[in-house]
């Protein structure tokens, strides 16, 4: 059995470009770019980006097209791809891609003039962090014999 799936968390690069095919379907294609972070062994910090092309069809490419724009924070989960073709010159050309299955979307970036507080921090501080009533001791159990 094989398996292919992917999950990437990063920010648009680009604005969706929303087209539609021969058919009628919609197609959106975005950027994403995730970054890893990890010290060498002098203990320098290093880090390195990584670009994504994101293809996104069907209703959901829509929903793309309307609520996502360049910088935003979004998490996608697709498949790979890669698609080749010969350009205008005849050239040999490949793009590999994930193809969008779902996508989240990351927090709205706040007006600068704005008071509002975050939805977020209102939720953190609805938690009880009294959580000592939540651990109790446990009771050994009997050994069970095999």
């Amino acid at each position: 059995m094989n398996f292919n799936r992917i999950f990437i968390l990063g920010n648009l690069t680009r604005d969706p470009e929303l087209r539609q095919t021969p058919s009628g379907q919609s197609v959106v294609n975005f950027g994403v770019a995730t970054n890893r972070i990890w010290n060498d062994k002098d203990g320098n910090r290093q880090q390195e980006v990584e670009y994504h092309n994101v293809v996104v069809f069907g209703k959901l490419a829509q929903i793309a097209a309307q609520y996502l724009t360049k910088g935003q924070l979004v998490f996608v989960e697709g498949r790979i791809r890669t698609r080749s073709w010969e350009d205008a010159s005849g050239q040999k050309r490949n793009r590999t891609e994930i193809i969008a299955l779902s996508f989240q979307m990351g927090p709205r970036k706040l007006k600068e003039d704005s008071e509002e507080i975050p939805e977020i921090v209102n939720k953190i501080e609805e938690v009880d962090l009294d959580t000592s009533q939540n651990f109790q001791k446990e009771e050994p159990q009997e050994e069970v014999p095999f």
